[in-house]
């Protein structure tokens, strides 16, 4: 049986391949900018930065997209929110930890670093919006309606009485 794709799919690896694309330009720019203001130190902080962004930044869409694919499972719901949420609390725990290992390093220029991290979460919002507005998908998506010959085949093939009016 296949199971049926989620319309939030196609957004997400666009965004994930965009954000890619990105990365690459943040590094090369970064890393260009970083050694020109900071010389090697620069360069590296903002190498870490921007991969540190990224890596933060994607774990988001990695996680809807793996969970993405118990799409029409009775356990679909626990099973998103597990993984998402799962994924969140790790990027936060992971975020701390290698915030409190880089802080005291000698290599690290924390004002290239800095600069280098907000300018990649930017650059992954712009993102976010442009695909946003791109992608054509409906306000309500993944459902299917009922039709009249639903009702009709709920009721017996009957009508259902009409509706209206005073009922007092």
């Amino acid at each position: 049986m296949t199971r049926p794709t989620v319309s939030s799919t196609p957004v997400l690896r666009t965004t994930l391949a965009w954000s890619a694309i990105a990365t690459v330009v943040l590094i090369v720019a970064g890393g260009g900018i970083g050694f020109a203001v900071g010389g090697a130190e620069g360069l590296w902080s903002a190498l870490v930065a921007v991969l540190l962004g990224a890596l933060f930044l994607s774990l988001t869409g990695i996680s809807i997209l793996v969970a993405n694919r118990w799409y029409g499972d009775a356990l679909y719901v626990p099973i998103f929110f597990g993984l998402v949420m799962g994924a969140w609390v790790v990027k936060f725990a992971a975020f701390i930890i290698v915030l409190l290992v880089l802080r005291d390093q000698p290599w690290l220029n924390g004002t290239i670093f800095f600069v280098a991290l907000v300018a990649s979460v930017l650059v992954s919002l712009a993102i976010d919006v442009v695909v946003m507005l791109k992608m054509r998908i409906p306000h309500v998506s993944d459902v299917t309606l009922p039709t009249t010959a639903d009702a009709e085949a709920a009721d017996g093939g009957q009508a259902p009485p009409p509706t209206g009016g005073d009922d007092r």
